[in-house]
């Protein structure tokens, strides 16, 4: 079988996967990923999907080449490459690296001519070649033997496809290239020869001598001249764009043979990188790996099924002073789950199972009797009670009437602590990282799909064997994660506020919040109606029905039966994403109009035709999730449903809170918000006297910064001022480029760049404490809050210049908001002690962004106003006063403070 050569023009793919990936993607130290990611994905695409024998990457050499001798202006064009991508280059290095792929490049010359070298020698070795890149230089290098691949739309061009597409032969693309020139590479080329007209001169003439020989017989007068007047720049085009088959270049092409990749390299940079499936493939190629599987893990368990036995543990368990648990329940979902079984341990490598539901026929202990029998354990002050997420087993347990009062260590919450950036907090990966074990998979246990069983269904010894080690490894993890606290100096943050706002967030997600689904029908039919004017106006604007969900036919009556212009193309075509129709709405009313089509509809579907299956059928309220370990700036999340995602930017929006209502008729719904709390946090931060003094003041800040800013009197400052100060205000804290001020503003990158300039110019101070921030991540790897809370960051550049990249603006952004993060989350302790000892008939409900969420009755509402403002204003002392807004209504709407 003959060996196959692929060379990969490394910096074509690079920028390819760049601006293809546009969401950002971070890896766990904040550092750019989208480029790498896909850099990654073609590389295996390349290995598994087309198996050559032989696989190189070719690069550019560094500094000025030879091109640039021939002709100064070569590439003048080009601009500097996004800080955002120069920063992942060493990553991709890095992953190539790890392949074990070899990096070509020869002082001087570009990839293109090293892939040119070494094409050549492969086909003279007697090799196949296939060269991936969409440079068109690289269609001289064509021949039988040679073909380039297309690797985004997976196509093979060879002589035939070149035909087709230019209708030349290979040897006549220099030639071709010479005559069009290249603006991106700022090949001058022949003034007024596009790729039709010179295509039509080599047919007739079939060399660039010959074309330029009977420049005379040229089809039209200005053409000829042309022709006469810059045959010169034509020979120095055809100079510059012929590839260099002859570099001296000391490569033997036997490295280039694909070899195993060395996997542990592979697993730490995709771990790092936060690239989930890469890191599992990479774990199953480690050979002779430290990862132990499940069963090598010498352990025992011990099944408590008898009184006698059960005695004999309650003994031992109520002579600890700190015990794990973990139950197994019939459900996931903890507010309709039931325990199946508890599993304990206090001794790494013996746990203990006891079994209160199983199969027919198993020998088990009744769950009432365990359950009252262990409640002066879990409830008492004595013993401290840890687990792996423990808060699903205080909700399973509050369900069932029991409080866990002295909440030890949570190892999925400590480990976010230490690695904040970390994709997974799992139990699974922690075993992995911290033990260098497996765990027996669930799916071990209960099986997959329709035949999947439920947890009582399971054989009470292979329960027992599963639930041990989950105690077992979670026992263990408490005490190798509450050493690393203690030694990275969180162990204060995670006692202090973590561990107690699990406490808190379990009260709140058991209460649950009263939906009116009656309200919720209404807004539903209500938007469906008007949905369907919507669809009827589209059709009409369009002249025609049309799927308005498929973005193929939307893109067909946009940009061909409406001939607006396309925007972005995508692998399929053109796109039509939010970007484009709003950027497509001023040239015609139909991008708007499918804007607002795609809003209601995805309103209605998440929010007002989901929410109420939702509704907890034994509480009736719904019950949202609070993750601590979600978003790495240390805010917390919410799921199932997000209540945070709610729109309230649109009417219909903020109607869903209508739909929010207190537990009884007579109560209120009371929302206490932070006001503007980012901006506060960064005038204590900074000190800068001007911003500090405007919030001491109580001055409206935006309105004060455009005064300063604008250099007029704060009576002055119109609408249009004030919307420029604001947002530059809250750019400054998210890094936003100049480029990202004006598309905000609607305004020019020149008037966007002076805008920024001014406000850095009259608040130095800002300027300041961003650069410390960026000193102090640079010099310790981390961002940290007000709390000390940390986040590990790289990619902060010794010398900043222009605009932030993204590690730099995702380090500020988290002193920030993580520090924002840590007042909510110390409110919410003070406030819930407070309620608490004040006896208060209050209950916290929820936590949204800056914003609490109360309910209480009517007559308590002033007393519950003062107090949480009291605790809220209080919880850190900041250099700027904190003022806690309130609003109080029948329903969320009516209290929204937006």
């Amino acid at each position: 079988m003959t060996d196959t050569l692929y060379i990969v023009d490394t910096y074509s793919l690079v920028f390819q996967v760049f601006h293809a990936i546009r969401q950002p993607m971070t890896g766990s130290r904040g550092q750019p990923t989208n480029a790498v990611y896909g850099f990654t994905g073609d590389l295996q695409h390349l290995i598994k999907e087309k198996q050559p024998t032989h696989l190189l990457c070719a690069m550019e050499s560094e500094g000025p080449g030879e091109r640039n001798t021939m002709y100064a202006e070569y590439k003048a064009n080009r601009s500097e490459m996004p800080e955002d991508l120069r920063a992942q280059v060493p990553m991709i290095l890095d992953v190539i690296a790890g392949h074990r792929i070899p990096v070509v490049s020869h002082d001087g010359w570009e990839a293109d001519d090293v892939i040119a070298t070494l094409a050549r020698r492969a086909v003279e070795a007697g090799m196949e070649v296939r060269i991936v890149t969409n440079d068109k230089d690289a269609r001289q290098l064509i021949g039988p033997k040679c073909k380039l691949y297309n690797i985004r739309r997976k196509q093979f061009m060879d002589e035939a496809a070149l035909e087709k597409d230019w209708g030349i032969r290979p040897d006549q693309v220099i030639d071709f290239q010479s005559l069009v020139g290249d603006s991106v590479d700022n090949v001058p080329g022949v003034p007024l020869v596009g790729p039709k007209k010179a295509t039509a001169l080599l047919e007739r003439f079939g060399t660039l001598e010959e074309v330029l020989a009977h420049a005379d017989e040229a089809p039209g007068k200005k053409l000829s001249e042309n022709l006469k007047n810059f045959a010169d720049q034509a020979l120095l085009s055809r100079e510059l764009v012929t590839l260099k088959t002859d570099l001296p270049i000391e490569f033997d092409l036997d490295e280039a043979r694909v070899e195993e990749p060395d996997a542990e390299r592979l697993l730490e940079l995709y771990s790092d990188y936060g690239f989930r499936r890469y890191s599992e493939e990479m774990r199953t190629l480690v050979a002779g790996s430290k990862i132990k599987e499940a069963r090598d893990e010498k352990r025992e368990w011990h099944v408590v099924r008898t009184q006698d036995e059960f005695d004999r543990f309650l003994k031992d368990v109520q002579a600890q002073e700190e015990i794990c648990l973990d139950l197994e329940t019939t459900s996931v979902n903890a507010l309709e789950a039931d325990i199946v079984g508890w599993a304990f341990c206090w001794e790494s490598g013996t746990g203990y199972y006891i079994p209160v539901d199983g199969p027919p026929g198993e020998e088990m202990l009744d769950g009432k009797s365990v359950l009252e029998a262990l409640r002066p354990i879990l409830e008492g002050d004595t013993c401290v009670v840890s687990n792996q997420n423990i808060k699903y087993d205080m909700l399973v347990l509050k369900r069932a009437g029991v409080t866990i009062r002295n909440v030890g260590v949570d190892p999925m919450v400590g480990d976010y602590l230490l690695d904040a950036g970390a994709r997974s907090h799992g139990l699974d990966e922690l075993s992995k990282r911290y033990l260098q074990r497996k765990m027996i998979p669930i799916s071990e246990l209960i099986g997959k799909g329709k035949k999947q069983l439920k947890m009582f269904e399971v054989d009470v010894e292979k329960a027992a064997e599963y639930a041990s080690e989950d105690a077992d490894v979670s026992w263990q993890l408490t005490k190798i994660i509450r050493d690393q606290l203690e030694e990275e100096k969180l162990w204060d943050l995670y006692w202090n506020l973590e561990r107690p706002l699990i406490s808190v967030l379990a009260e709140m997600e058991f209460r649950g919040i009263r939906v009116d689904v009656d309200e919720l029908k209404r807004q539903s039919d209500a938007l469906a109606e008007r949905l369907e004017r919507i669809i009827a106006d589209i059709h009409a604007e369009a002249g025609h029905e049309f799927n308005i969900d498929s973005p193929k036919q939307l893109a067909t009556v946009l940009f061909e039966e409406l001939g607006l212009p396309v925007i972005k193309r995508t692998k399929t075509g053109p796109s039509t994403n939010q970007e484009v129709l709003e950027r497509l709405a001023p040239q015609h009313p139909l991008p708007a109009m499918v804007t607002e089509h795609r809003h209601l509809t995805k309103l209605r579907g998440t929010y007002l035709e989901a929410l109420p299956a939702l509704v907890n059928p034994e509480t009736g309220r719904l019950h949202t999730s609070f993750s601590q370990v979600t978003a790495a700036t240390g805010r917390l999340s919410s799921s199932d449903p997000n209540l945070q995602n709610i729109p309230i930017r649109t009417e219909e929006g903020r109607l869903v809170r209508k739909a929010f209502i207190p537990r009884d008729d007579g109560w209120k719904l009371v929302c206490l918000d932070y006001s503007q709390i980012e901006l506060r946090m960064l005038a204590h931060f900074c000190q800068d006297p001007a911003l500090q003094q405007a919030f001491r003041d109580g001055a409206d800040i935006h309105r004060a910064v455009a005064a300063d800013v604008f250099g007029v009197a704060a009576d002055d400052v119109d609408s249009d001022m004030r919307r420029v100060a604001k947002a530059v205000n809250f750019g400054v804290i998210y890094g936003q480029t100049s480029f990202g001020l004006a598309a905000t503003l609607g305004i020019s990158k020149d008037e966007a760049a002076t805008f920024i300039d001014s406000y850095f110019h009259r608040y130095a101070e800002v300027q300041s404490f961003i650069e410390q921030v960026l000193d102090r991540c640079r010099e310790s790897g981390y961002a940290y809050t007000i709390l000390g809370r940390r986040r590990e960051i790289t990619g902060i550049r010794d010398h900043r210049y222009g605009n932030l990249n993204l590690p730099e603006r995702t380090a500020v952004n988290t002193v920030i908001q993580g520090s924002a993060a840590d007042l909510i989350k110390k409110a919410m302790l003070q406030v819930h002690d407070r309620l608490n000892e004040t006896k208060h008939s209050a209950r916290m409900l929820l936590q949204i962004h800056d914003e609490l969420v109360f309910e209480c009755p009517a007559d308590d509402v002033d007393s519950l106003i003062e107090l949480a403002r009291e605790e809220m204003t209080q919880a850190i002392d900041l250099d700027v006063p904190l003022v806690v807004d309130a609003k109080v209504g029948d329903n969320w709407l009516e209290a929204d403070p937006y």
